[in-house]
């Protein structure tokens, strides 16, 4: 039997979409529809306190004008704490998590900064608090990679970068599950949810590739299936910074349907679409995307 398809777009409600996060949501939603499978969406508002008042509904609002609505119901993260708990306790019962007392300034300064600029964590708990009070909860990425055979160095395939490859261990460490400020950590909440939505495939910027063998042992230690992921080309900001919230980037302008589906035009051309007649209704433009990415592999 054939793979069902089912993508998702995942915004964090800490602002409105702007023109980085709708390149994602374009891609993702044609990927869904050329491949006849099923769009999500899940807000990922688990850090609630950098969360925006109604940035959720506002968002699902800004999709909408865009024509990009999801075939079945939303998800929201802060919903889910009952779900992260059980994940995290099946670690714990295995072995395969455990408490760690260090600080972010204990950590640095005992580890330099590989690359990426993440901060390897030195797995100072590892072994035990020593008689520090626990503030957040880590895989023991080397017990599990032990318990289940898998090797030192990760391998997987993008479906627009390519093959790529991490040393988990020496490149990040045992990574944080359960935040010190009592947050569940972005890992365990997004493994944990594309397993629940049955996500087969994920589709996201670039920024986020690093993150993707972190979010692959976490899954084969929970026994939840790999999606295959393919991530987006990134938009730029003038200091060739990538376009965010937290460098100034600006809401999108969708209040009517010109200037959504002038937004869309921007999003397509990053992805290497071609721009529609401005005649063209959003929903004509999406079809025309749609039929050219369905006819042209390696659009994306």
């Amino acid at each position: 039997m054939a793979e069902v398809y089912t993508g998702r777009f995942a915004p964090s409600p800490t602002g409105l979409l702007h023109a980085g996060s709708l390149v994602a949501a374009l891609a993702s939603w044609l990927d869904a529809r050329t491949h006849g499978g099923q769009w999500l969406v899940r807000i990922e508002d688990v850090d609630t306190p950098r969360c925006v008042p109604q940035a959720d509904q506002a968002i699902l609002q800004q999709l909408a004008a865009c024509g990009l609505t999801p075939d079945g119901p939303v998800l929201w993260q802060s919903q889910r704490g009952a779900a992260y708990a059980a994940a995290l306790q099946g670690l714990l019962e295995k072995g395969w998590a455990y408490p760690c007392g260090c600080s972010r300034k204990d950590i640095e300064s005992t580890q330099a900064t590989a690359r990426h600029h993440v901060t390897v964590y030195p797995g100072t708990c590892r072994e035990g608090l020593k008689g520090k009070a626990a503030r957040a909860w880590r895989l023991n990425v080397q017990a599990v990679q032990a318990a289940l055979g898998l090797p030192a160095v990760t391998h997987w395939k993008d479906r627009r970068l390519g093959p790529q490859q991490q040393n988990l261990s020496q490149e990040v460490g045992d990574f944080v599950l359960h935040r010190a400020d009592g947050l569940w950590a972005y890992q365990l909440a997004v493994v944990v949810d594309d397993a629940a939505q049955g996500i087969s495939h994920v589709v996201r910027g670039q920024d986020l590739a690093d993150n993707t063998v972190r979010q692959i042992v976490l899954q084969r230690a929970l026994g939840l299936p790999t999606p295959e992921y393919l991530h987006t080309p990134l938009v730029r900001g003038a200091n060739g910074e990538k376009l965010s919230k937290q460098n100034g980037a600006l809401a999108l302008d969708l209040q009517t349907p010109e200037t959504a589906l002038s937004a869309l035009h921007a999003a397509a051309h990053v992805l290497g679409l071609p721009r529609v007649s401005v005649q063209t209704s959003v929903a004509q433009a999406l079809a025309k995307w749609t039929l050219l990415v369905r006819s042209h592999t390696g659009l994306f």
